[in-house]
């Protein structure tokens, strides 16, 4: 054992600096062990297991003395491990709110928190405080309500009465979809639903309201008279972070061209307005000789440009991608005033701890993932020994200067989307695959024109003055679209693939921090894991049978992946998007009745699924009539899975697999693997964390046949 602590320790000493950012790594393991791991004993688990890590490293054990740096890892890495998962569950049990037990429909009273303006989608969304009408307990609930223009007639701080139908926030559809009752949790809310009905005013607040949000609608319907509806949605995205307004043709052409991080204020964004005021204060700062003698102009001009990143991060909804920008910026700007190199991987995990401490919840979010994924990339390459000697100065013509910069900047954004690309496939099943080329246009269109143009056209219109900025950012908005829109329009633009595993994004991820993090040869060693982890993801096998989670949902994949059909067509919706991302499929699903074989009445559907050589025999019920019992417990004996949004009796025993209303509200949505045999569910990947909440008393559900594994 000697020799490996040996060569550990040697690594360690000369790790210097490059050991830093590793602390923010241990920390994120700590949040997401809490995550992954299921119930109360193995958070304790986990903390003490730690706990006894931390031990042995500063415990007097043989030859310790030789092994300093590797005793102090052991020690520290331990430490910010339990703090990571204390940091979490201490918030978990802090914001959570515990949803309401069961849908609940009536006349309800409540205080206006907040206005989300979605006109996109023909509709408001309210944010309301009230009282459970069971229980009387303070709850949170977001309320969408049908229609335009509610600001103008509900203002935050106003008492409102509305009848509607309230929902306890839905738990993920099936096995690797979005969690909402996740982000609801941890955003303090017990209920969802929509408003059946006008909503009206019992007590108005008096005309205070909120300042920074009545300024941020002024803002959009101010956006929205100069420039229209059409380019007013990514208009008011980059100047109030309102996402709302956004045209589905031109999100869905942003997404799949790699341009949607441009809807959203973060780094890009506040790193161009604090850029912007940082070089604009220090030159105009610098026309005052008396000025120029008695101040640093860095600093203050530093200042000034944090005062404006600080501002832009308020009026833009201060939501949590953006604050983390705030802080990189800010960091930046400090680095600036010191003297020090303005982008470094300390400083990029300063900020992550800075958001950690906050929200540790993002840990698991593709927004934090994404975001210092491609700020670590990008000082990755650019820190880097080739980078460095490729952008050195050098006497040479402008259009040689010009064309080494397009090279690099190509090239890191190439990287970029290579880092980005598995992750967005894990969360969202699908990744742009022109994304480096379309940012190389559309990064400094936004930046360098439709920013400035917004900027300067909101200046002018205070004396009205702005028109002619408005027609010219009306032309880089269309610009921008329409690049965004033929880059998703290329062949192949798009790759979709299936829901992956978890182990392989952790080796995924491992090795990408692996190869990010340390610097020289040895940050190569991340590069087969980064790669097998990448590999394994790609190669993700779709499931064969997909069942929602009250089961009226139910997908079917056809041997080969090319077609997916469906128990229920209801169009372009929730369920039927669901299906369609975790199956990995494109296009328009088939009924399930035009199965090859399919034998369907008006109450089951009979189907068979030839895998691996094996005849799978499934019965599923699409009707609500009642069966005779003696008859279905015949077609339940002659079928290996029997799935229904119903409950079914006891009588009912499949060979291998019964998915019921009575174990569905158990389990969740399942993703069934034929050839493997292998059973996902939902509940196995939410533990007894506050957010799940199965069915209280449930029934007994027949025994599994030998085979059948589940994971």
């Amino acid at each position: 054992m000697s020799r490996p602590l040996e060569a550990i320790e040697r690594f360690l000493s000369g790790a210097g600096f490059d050991r830093g950012p590793w602390l923010a790594v241990a920390f994120a393991a700590g949040i997401v062990a809490w995550f992954a791991l299921p119930t109360k004993a193995d958070w304790i688990g986990f903390l003490a297991a730690c706990a006894i890590v931390a031990v042995c490293g500063v415990a007097p054990w043989k030859s310790a003395r030789n092994y300093p740096y590797l005793r102090q890892a052991l020690v520290v890495i331990a430490l910010l491990a339990i703090a990571g998962c204390l940091t979490v569950w201490a918030r978990s049990s802090i914001v959570g709110e515990v949803p309401i037990e069961r849908p609940i429909v009536g006349t309800f009273t409540a205080k206006v928190l907040q206005i989300e303006p979605q006109p996109a989608l023909e509709r408001d969304r309210l944010i309301l405080s009230m009282r459970e009408p069971v229980t009387g307990r303070a709850i949170k609930v977001r309320v969408n309500v049908p229609g335009r223009n509610l600001a103008g007639k509900v203002a935050i701080d106003d008492v409102v009465r509305f009848k509607g139908r309230l929902m306890p926030p839905a738990p993920p559809m099936l096995p690797g979809a979005y969690n909402f009752a996740r982000t609801a949790w941890f955003s303090g809310i017990a209920a969802s639903g929509s408003s059946l009905g006008e909503i009206a005013v019992v007590k108005q607040s008096g005309g205070g309201g909120r300042k920074l949000s009545d300024m941020r609608r002024a803002l959009a319907n101010h956006i929205r008279a100069q420039i229209g509806d059409e380019r007013a949605g990514i208009a008011t995205a980059l100047v109030t972070g309102d996402r709302g307004g956004i045209m589905d043709a031109d999100a869905e052409a942003m997404r799949d061209s790699g341009l949607a991080h441009l809807l959203s204020v973060s780094g890009l964004h506040v790193g161009a307005v604090v850029g912007a005021v940082y070089v604009l204060s220090l030159r105009v700062l610098a026309l005052s000789t008396w000025l120029a003698l008695r101040l640093r102009l860095p600093v203050a001009a530093a200042g000034i440009g944090a005062l404006a990143g600080v501002g832009y991060t308020l009026l833009s909804g201060s939501e949590v991608p953006t604050v983390r920008s705030c802080l990189g910026a800010l960091l930046v700007l400090a680095a600036l005033s010191l003297g020090r190199e303005a982008l470094s991987l300390r400083m990029l995990a300063v900020a992550a701890f800075c958001v950690m401490l906050l929200w540790p919840e993002s840990v698991t979010g593709p927004s934090f993932q994404m975001s210092f994924g491609a700020v670590l990339a990008l000082v990755a390459v650019s820190t880097s020994a080739p980078a460095k000697n490729f952008m050195q100065p050098r006497d040479e013509f402008l259009v040689a200067r010009v064309m080494r910069h397009l090279a690099m900047l190509l090239l890191t954004g190439l990287v970029i989307d290579l880092a980005l690309m598995p992750i967005g496939l894990f969360h969202f099943h699908r990744a742009g695959i022109y994304g480096a080329l379309a940012n190389v246009t559309a990064i400094p269109l936004t930046t360098f024109v439709v920013m400035p143009l917004l900027a300067g056209a909101l200046l002018l219109d205070v004396v009205g003055a702005g028109g002619p900025l408005w027609w010219l950012a009306q032309v880089a908005i269309d610009l921008l679209t329409a690049i965004a829109h033929w880059f998703a329009s290329r062949p192949a633009a798009v790759t979709i693939l299936p829901a992956g595993q978890n182990y392989a994004f952790v080796v995924f991820v491992a090795g990408g921090l692996w190869l990010g993090l340390w610097s020289g040869k040895v940050r190569w060693l991340g590069l087969p894991f980064a790669l097998l982890g990448a590999g394994i993801l790609a190669l993700a096998e779709p499931p064969d049978v997909l069942v929602s989670g009250d089961g009226r949902h139910v997908g079917l994949l056809e041997p080969g992946g090319k077609r997916l059909f469906v128990l229920r067509n209801g169009g372009e919706g929730y369920a039927r998007d669901n299906l369609m991302e975790l199956a990995g499929i494109e296009g328009e699903p088939a009924l399930l009745k035009e199965w090859p074989g399919a034998r369907c009445n008006p109450d089951f559907c009979a189907v068979v699924i030839v895998k691996t050589g094996r005849a799978w025999r499934l019965l599923i019920s699409q009707g609500r009539n009642g069966v005779p019992e003696r008859a279905l417990a015949a077609a339940c004996d002659r079928s290996d899975i029997v799935i229904s949004d119903r409950w079914l009796p006891r009588s009912c025993v499949p060979r291998w697999f019964k998915a019921d209303r009575n174990s569905l509200s158990q389990t969740g949505g399942i993703a069934l693997n034929l050839a493997r045999q292998e059973l996902t569910t939902v509940a196995q990947s939410q533990g007894n964390h506050g957010w799940w909440r199965p069915a209280p008393q449930p029934l007994k559900r027949p025994a599994r046949p030998p085979g059948l594994s589940a994971q």
